[in-house]
């Protein structure tokens, strides 16, 4: 086992390697044909090829890179196809500006877009040939791993079982046993991986103990306790070792450089998509003569009230607020496309420009949810510790059917790791919902259930 696991890592790291060369090849040999001067040793050179280099690397840790063995091939086109894309544009910019000399041009000039376009292409197939063969090899070597769920519920059950049987080439799911049932050790000892998912606290504990002492792999949902532990550190006081959480809120400096990059980011989006928001606007109008906009009460930091704004989606005559389900004829024929690429949250940047909302934060949900989900989850309050945003962890990782408690969770890991960095890598990751339209606008539809192959009591009684 151990040889096969030390087999996949170098075949990943090979494979990973041979596609950055391939990248990095196409890009300068086809560039070099019209710049000989690339082919050459020298200061120019060398500055070109390092921020091709360093760029592309930084760009595809903050995309996902090459995941080969945990992600679908799919998702890996989708990631590392945009890194290369917007490193090629950065590094085709510098190239330009590097030959607008005495010698080359005597004037800016946007060389050769015809030979970036063709680069492009043959990279994006490169990096197509790249993630299915190395998805291929990886899982060749070795079968899915044999899984065992653990759960309390089988309304639990049916959230978590069809997010695993995606993986079919990761994950083989041969027993399904509730966390009380007498032979819920036996299973875990019979199986490679186990699945810890809305299982009580203490049961959960000493199920993770039987875990780590059989060796076995573990994935669990996350709890409060968990959050908690996300924003702290290890410290050792005196001979203990204790781990620290400390209460945050953002400093003045975090303050300062958010509300700038806010201002910064809501105007040159503005700017950048007005044409896109006047044929929204027009194309809003054409179909049935209503307002434009739509503007909705919503909560902000310390539960303030604001009016968000959206481009209207649904008919007028709809005045019932309630979450959007799957094929709701309340939404226009505009309003699908516009929902479908999230269009309809552009005017968001006047709220973000006015200061009622924040790039990158959690979002801001109807009034009537937030009570609904407190009821619920006492702990959903948490996430108004920061300001509302437009786009966020939530947004990116979930879809629009993702669980109220899923979403909490991830709004505050968002909270607790909070730094500028991280909102920098998740507005150039906003990118990939564009990518993903189809399956982050998903609407909530009905819940799938799934029976227990152990002994404990029936759904209902525990």
């Amino acid at each position: 086992m151990h040889t096969i696991k030390k087999m996949k890592r170098t075949m990943v790291f090979v494979l990973k390697m041979a596609l950055f060369a391939s990248l990095f090849g196409i890009f300068f040999g086809i560039f070099g044909i019209h710049n000989p001067w690339l082919w050459n040793l020298s200061r120019t050179t060398g500055v070109t090829m390092v921020t091709f280099a360093v760029l592309g690397v930084a760009l595809m840790s903050v995309y996902g890179g090459y995941a080969v063995g945990t992600q679908k091939s799919k998702p890996i086109v989708h990631s590392m196809a945009l890194a290369t894309i917007i490193t090629d544009l950065v590094t085709h910019l510098q190239l330009s500006i590097m030959n607008t000399s005495q010698f080359n041009n005597d004037h800016f000039v946007y060389e050769t877009p015809h030979l970036l376009v063709l680069v492009m292409v043959l990279q994006v197939l490169a990096i197509v040939l790249f993630a299915y063969l190395g998805n291929f090899l990886y899982f060749s070597l070795e079968p899915p791993e044999k899984c065992c769920v653990i759960s309390s519920s089988r309304e639990s059950l049916g959230r978590i079982i069809p997010k695993i049987q995606r993986f079919q080439k990761q994950y083989d799911i041969k027993e399904v046993v509730r966390y009380d049932a007498k032979g819920v050790l036996d299973a875990i000892s019979r199986n490679d991986t186990v699945f810890l998912y809305d299982v009580p606290s203490k049961e959960r504990t000493s199920l993770i103990d039987f875990c780590y002492q059989t060796q076995k792999n573990i994935y669990y949902n996350f709890e409060m306790t968990d959050v908690v532990s996300q924003g702290a550190k290890y410290i050792s006081l005196d001979d203990k070792s204790l781990v620290m959480h400390t209460a945050k809120d953002l400093t003045m400096e975090q303050r300062i450089v958010k509300r700038l990059m806010d201002i910064a980011v809501s105007v040159l989006a503005l700017v950048a998509a007005s044409p896109i928001m006047l044929a929204c606007a027009v194309a809003i109008k054409l179909e049935d003569g209503g307002k434009v906009f739509y503007k909705q009460k919503r909560l902000t930091k310390y539960g303030r009230v604001f009016q968000v704004y959206k481009f209207r989606t649904m008919k007028e005559e709809n005045s019932v607020h309630r979450s959007v389900t799957e094929n709701d004829d309340r939404i226009t024929r505009v309003g699908r496309v516009l929902r479908k690429f999230r269009i309809d949250e552009l005017p968001q940047m006047l709220n973000i420009l006015n200061g009622d909302m924040t790039v990158v934060g959690p979002r801001p949900e109807m009034l009537e949810n937030v009570e609904k989900y407190t009821e619920e989850l006492p702990e959903f309050s948490y996430r108004l510790r920061m300001k509302a945003g437009l786009t966020g962890l939530a947004q990116i990782s979930g879809k629009y059917n993702t669980s109220p408690k899923d979403k909490l969770v991830m709004d505050l890991m968002y909270i607790e790791n909070y730094s500028i960095w991280q909102d920098l890598k998740l507005i150039f990751q906003t990118i990939t919902v564009f990518l993903k339209a189809s399956e982050s606008t998903e609407a909530f539809g009905a819940q799938v259930l799934f029976d227990f192959d152990g002994d404990g009591p029936e759904d209902g009684e525990g």
